[in-house]
């Protein structure tokens, strides 16, 4: 299974095509959508998400609710796209045009894609970057994993995420995948201990006031995922790989781990080995999970859990000194909308982000053109392991 996405931030949408997807997978656009809501929530988001309510259409690839096995194409419309119709039009327009003029941006903020993207494909309006650059596009990954989180589900394997830390107020508690289920959704900044959570709100309110922005930790859960998906056998089949890659890859990600992480720097082996036992009814198993579900790139069918940090949003209302790509006179930089903090909302983003490759994992390793084909291979699979 594979995915691509296209579109910019005022642009008219973004679309969406996935290839590869089991045939015959109940499918609607409501259940999409459900999951895109849940991105644009968060305490500390900006104006853009009053002016957005992203839903989804479903344009290819599902006839009467169900999948076809073609490609799937979703479409998220930009509503704010109406207010730059000239200025994001794909016609020509004359350079000294005054609507168009007034969006020119030659200041470019200090950590974002501004000016290496500038510099890389010669723009001169860094508004060419930004537009594509923009967290914007994280609601079509959120799209690829909500269809992902359905397959999955087929399969009784549940994805969820929670929020660990915004802004140094940590939440130290450590929950089980049954208590980040049923608290997912508990509170705007998705932090499952509501002392801490108002700690958190605190947090971002001051940063707002101080025209600042602030990051933190996120930590997502998959639960009841067979032994055995990816493979030690090269660099580019293991899943921990895979799944580093597609979390950093997310807007101002900046560290991933597993299990306890960059703890087990200081631990002994001895505490960060997870012991191996054996049952005859569910077969082997872990007495801990240090690990966080992964040995040797592969799964070994505990609950893989993944931490991420996301680092402050780039886009600040005190900006930060910068040269002016034109003039080389030094400016504050270009001021954009943008949130405080958007970590709640990065948890969901990266979540999705999880939930793509465990699916692709998924079918990559069985044989998967249509989904009773799917359901069959995998409980014999996990048959199999009972019995190993």
């Amino acid at each position: 299974m594979r995915f691509l996405t296209a579109g910019e931030s005022h642009g008219p949408q973004l679309t969406v095509i996935i290839e590869g997807m089991p045939a015959n997978l109940f499918l609607t656009a409501e259940e999409i959508t459900t999951e895109l809501l849940k991105r644009q929530g968060g305490y500390g988001r900006g104006r853009r998400m009053q002016i957005e309510k992203d839903t989804v259409e479903i344009m290819s690839g599902v006839r009467n609710g169900y999948t076809l096995g073609s490609p799937v194409t979703l479409v998220v419309k930009n509503d704010d796209h109406k207010h730059w119709l000239n200025i994001m039009g794909v016609s020509p327009i004359a350079e000294s045009a005054q609507e168009q003029m007034k969006r020119v941006i030659t200041k470019p903020r200090p950590g974002h894609a501004d000016l290496v993207g500038g510099m890389k494909y010669d723009h001169r309006d860094l508004r060419n970057v930004l537009e594509r650059s923009s967290a914007r596009e994280t609601a079509a990954r959120v799209a690829v994993g909500a269809v992902s989180k359905i397959l999955l589900q087929q399969l009784d394997i549940h994805v969820m995420s929670r929020v660990k830390e915004i802004g140094g107020i940590r939440d130290e508690s450590n929950y089980t995948p049954e208590e980040i289920a049923a608290g997912n959704d508990l509170n705007d900044v998705r932090c499952l201990n509501e002392t801490v959570a108002a700690q958190m709100r605190e947090r971002i309110d001051d940063a707002k006031k101080a025209g600042d922005s602030i990051g933190g930790e996120v930590e997502v859960c998959v639960v009841n995922c067979p032994p055995g998906l990816g493979s030690y056998v090269h660099y580019d089949r293991k899943l921990d790989g895979r799944i580093a890659q597609s979390v950093v890859s997310i807007n101002a990600f900046k560290g991933v781990s597993f299990g306890e992480g960059f703890k087990m720097a200081s631990m002994p082996g001895s505490s960060v080995q997870d012991p191996i036992a054996y049952n005859e009814t569910t077969g082997f198993y872990r007495l801990s999970n240090h690990l966080g579900g992964f040995e040797g790139g592969m799964t070994n069918g505990m609950p893989i859990i993944v931490n991420a940090v996301m680092k402050p949003i780039p886009t600040l209302y005190k900006p930060l000194p910068s040269v002016d790509i034109i003039s080389k006179e030094s400016y504050q930089a270009s001021i954009e909308r943008s949130d405080s903090c958007a970590v709640p909302a990065a948890s969901i983003v990266c979540e999705h982000a999880v939930a793509f490759e465990i699916a692709r994992a998924v079918l990559e390793e069985f044989q998967s053109n249509h989904m009773d084909q799917l359901k069959t291979q995998v409980e014999r699979y996990r048959e199999e392991l009972r019995h190993f």
